[in-house]
């Protein structure tokens, strides 16, 4: 069983609507020295295979291939190429191997709920003080909406990288990474699916993995007011003091503004606390994990 002979038919198809990609077709026609001949015998005779660029035009390449046996007789058989513009996510280049593929970028905004502990003073956003009333208190329980940019990317791997999933998720970038300085990335999580796919002739399987990373403005670090119920005394901890209409110290029943060695900053008085900040999470660098967009 093989292939005797083959030649292209005449009447190659090209069409390009205004507003749409190219397409081409191309046929072969088979002669066989028995009709039990396979089809890969026959894909394998002419040569063609996904990914092969069309003979005129270098910017089309071949998307699908068809045979029809008994053409016109059961010793022959017609083959059709389909070219196309391959649109991987966008990206002209075509690999017909998924695990050759250039990975995917995707972009999308939304809002997330946050403690609202500070506000911007005056024109501008320069100037960012604590969000308390004219006694130093801050109103609990307040929220607001902050706007978050989601960065998706697709792509394929031979194996699930386990050790790196468990490694960056909920991590921070540790240096600048896509416009956003240090711990304004997060990783929120990695997901994979098993798949398989037959590029010529050969079953592949993959796995097509998922990543989310997430970028806020104000970025992932905790933003604390430093108060406490109490204070440091020399080597004394003591509980934080207010005074009474007598001048008599008492028990504050909040909890009071601290210098950053422990003391009070306002002893027995009104006054604006210092916001810490407080990372969580771990860093990783971003770029060596994630890569850029291609473009």
């Amino acid at each position: 069983m093989a292939v005797v002979s083959y030649r292209e038919l005449v009447g190659r198809t090209f069409q390009h609507r205004f507003g749409e990609a190219p397409t081409s077709q191309i046929q072969y026609a088979v002669t066989l020295d028995d009709p039990a001949t396979t089809h890969q015998e026959i894909l394998n005779a002419i040569g063609i295979f996904h990914g092969a660029y069309h003979p005129e035009y270098s910017y089309l390449r071949c998307v699908e291939g068809s045979i029809s046996e008994n053409s016109p007789d059961p010793w022959h058989a017609t083959v059709s190429y389909n070219y196309a513009v391959p649109e991987l996510g966008g990206n002209p280049e075509f690999e017909p191997s998924p695990l050759a593929r250039p990975d995917v970028w995707s972009f999308s905004t939304g809002g997330a709920q946050v403690p609202a502990l500070v506000h911007y003073n005056g024109t501008g956003n320069s100037d960012i003080q604590p969000l308390v009333n004219a006694a130093g208190d801050f109103f609990e329980g307040l929220m607001l909406d902050e706007a978050e940019v989601r960065a998706s990317i697709s792509g394929n791997r031979a194996a699930f990288p386990l050790a790196t999933a468990a490694a960056v998720t909920n991590a921070l970038n540790e240096s600048a990474y896509l416009g956003g300085p240090a711990y304004t990335w997060k990783c929120a999580g990695i997901s994979a699916q098993q798949a398989t796919e037959v590029v010529n002739g050969i079953e592949i399987n993959y796995w097509q993995v998922s990543v989310e990373l997430v970028y806020r403005q104000s970025g992932w670090r905790m933003l604390l007011p430093h108060v406490g119920w109490h204070y440091i005394d020399g080597s004394a901890k003591k509980l934080c003091y207010v005074y009474d209409d007598e001048s008599n110290q008492i028990a504050a029943s909040s909890p009071q503004p601290l210098n950053a060695d422990g003391t009070l900053k306002y002893p027995g008085g009104p006054g604006t606390p210092d916001i810490l900040t407080r990372r969580l999470n771990p860093v990783v660098n971003f770029n060596t994990y994630f890569g850029v967009p291609p473009f």
